[in-house]
């Protein structure tokens, strides 16, 4: 829920993925963050897709850019959580397949929840809305993290999806992720996840890393 500070850049270069039985499926690119305002964080992410499907080769090609704006309302200090808004619009890929060839939007809400200086949970959930009604879904996810060490953060997390599209099951999934701290201006991200629910069909395992640069 924690918007960019105002004036200043989160920029995330990204790799991730996810394995299934019918193959495996990701992005890398680019996540842009700017604090605009008190509060206010504008958001634009510029992924390239690949799939490497059973039967279908490599496939690569521009995935769908995103742009969103992300407001918190609520804060600990006043209300005791950290509550925000992040609505989210994703472009058309262009391609039929890489990433969805519509429109979609995703409307968030997130909260989060501080305990003294090591200590914090998050989470939340939202639904996706598309052009194509059958390929509307929702999601929730709540994560825990613990700052181990002064440059290190662990964190485990709990995710839930319903179906995205028309056979296509419901998904559940346990993930655990860490962030270092190399200095005030470079960080490195990691995270690994295992489905536990229709995991062949939806997620066998996924990864996501990136390094993040804020100035």
């Amino acid at each position: 829920p924690e918007p960019t500070d105002t004036g200043h850049f989160e920029i995330y270069t990204f790799n991730n993925g996810t394995n299934t039985r019918a193959g495996t499926s990701g992005e890398s690119g680019i996540d842009f963050n700017y604090g605009a305002a008190p509060n206010l964080q504008l958001t634009a992410t510029v992924p390239t897709g690949y799939s490497d499907m059973m039967g279908g080769g490599t496939q690569l090609g521009l995935g769908n850019v995103e742009l969103a704006a992300k407001y918190r309302f609520l804060h600990q200090d006043t209300f005791g959580l950290d509550v925000s808004v992040f609505p989210r619009v994703f472009l058309p890929s262009g391609s039929n397949t890489i990433g969805d060839n519509h429109v979609s939007m995703l409307l968030p809400l997130w909260v989060q929840k501080d305990f003294g200086k090591d200590w914090s949970a998050f989470g939340g959930g939202g639904c996706t809305f598309n052009e194509i009604r059958a390929a509307d879904f929702c999601q929730a996810g709540a994560v825990l993290t613990y700052q181990i060490l002064p440059k290190l953060q662990i964190g485990g997390e709990l995710f839930h999806q319903t179906a995205d599209r028309q056979g296509t099951p419901a998904s559940t999934s346990l993930g655990i992720g860490w962030r270092y701290d190399v200095n005030d201006n470079y960080h490195l991200l990691g995270y690994v996840r295992r489905g536990i629910e229709n995991a062949d069909e939806t997620d066998r395992y996924s990864w996501y890393a990136s390094v993040l640069f804020t100035f």
